[in-house]
């Protein structure tokens, strides 16, 4: 018989609830994973949470392992990690990431795992699927050696994008944030920082990712003539008015998208998600990625801690989810 499961559900936009779970048998190609970790992606999940998905984006916006239907009751969340109980002699025990929603076990194909490296920390690679979409940004964005860039949003993915960028030779790097208590977060990922009225102009390529109005307007307002704006921000059921009646001809702009749900076309051709995903492991082997970790509570906590999250009075980039040892 397997062990018992319990999984977080949003009931009703803005409420949330542990739920029972009841686990199948694993078939010859699944695993029975026991989760360690799972982190709570701010700007997607708390939209989630207080029922913000416009109703033409439901199918789109499923998570890969999500349960029920938006905007409520649904099971939704992307960043576990766990230990193989059950499965492939070559998996048990091994420490993998999946996209799965907050549970305290699972069963999922094998293929919907991947081995996180021994020399990651299974706290830190619940970063991974963050990971992973600014890995799908930089493929859509291609810098270049000696580009002047900023990236506009502190949060979690610009963090991370930044956190990728600082890597890049001869770039000119500049995370620019409303809050000046990103300077820290900056500081510890070895970028220079500024808020938004101290930004450097002229930029070569922004890549966007506040989530709001003014934060895309500013991001306009940096670039150089032929520069380019990659949105990485998702904005739910909300509208967003820009200013391309200004310098936006004259100056010869570009504004793209850019989104994980798509490998991009940009990357070498035979790349796929699977690739994607092991590289975003990869590169969580550097500890400058602690940074976005920014708080940690229990399982059990769960359903009061996100309303908390939503509403901002707690801040944070990705909030850490402990499950309890068996023994």
């Amino acid at each position: 018989m397997n062990p018992a499961a319990r999984a977080f559900w949003l009931s009703s936009p803005g409420h949330g609830e542990l739920r029972d779970v009841t686990l199948p048998e694993p078939g010859a190609d699944e695993v029975l994973v026991r989760a360690l970790y799972s982190g709570v992606s701010r700007g997607t999940e708390t939209l989630v949470f207080r029922g913000g998905v416009p109703e033409s984006q439901h199918d789109v916006m499923r998570a890969p392992f999500q349960e029920g239907d938006f905007p409520a009751p649904v099971k939704y969340g992307y960043l576990s990690v766990g230990v193989v109980e059950r499965g492939p002699g070559e998996l048990i025990g091994r420490t993998v990431f999946c996209l799965h929603p907050h549970q305290s076990r699972y069963v999922v194909p094998v293929s919907a795992v991947t081995v996180v490296p021994d020399r990651v920390p299974a706290a830190r690679a619940v970063l991974a699927g963050t990971v992973e979409t600014a890995v799908n940004a930089l493929w859509d964005a291609a810098p270049q050696i000696g580009d002047r860039i900023s990236v506009v949003g502190g949060g979690m993915i610009g963090c991370s994008v930044a956190a990728l960028l600082a890597r890049f030779p001869g770039i000119r790097l500049q995370l620019v944030d409303a809050d000046p208590a990103r300077a820290e977060t900056a500081k510890a990922l070895g970028v220079d920082f500024a808020t938004p009225d101290e930004a450097a102009g002229e930029r070569d390529l922004v890549l966007h990712a506040s989530a709001t109005e003014q934060g895309l307007t500013r991001a306009l307002e940096l670039l150089a003539p032929e520069g380019t704006v990659v949105e990485l921000s998702w904005y739910g059921d909300r509208r967003v008015t820009l200013p391309l009646g200004e310098a936006f001809h004259s100056r010869r702009l570009t504004l793209r998208a850019s989104q994980v749900g798509t490998v991009s076309p940009a990357a070498r051709p035979g790349r796929g998600y699977a690739e994607r995903m092991t590289l975003a492991l990869d590169l969580l082997a550097d500890p400058a990625l602690d940074a976005l970790i920014t708080g940690e509570s229990d399982f059990s906590e769960l359903p009061e801690l996100m309303p908390r999250l939503t509403s901002g009075e707690i801040p944070a980039l990705c909030h850490r989810i402990r499950y309890p040892d068996p023994a």
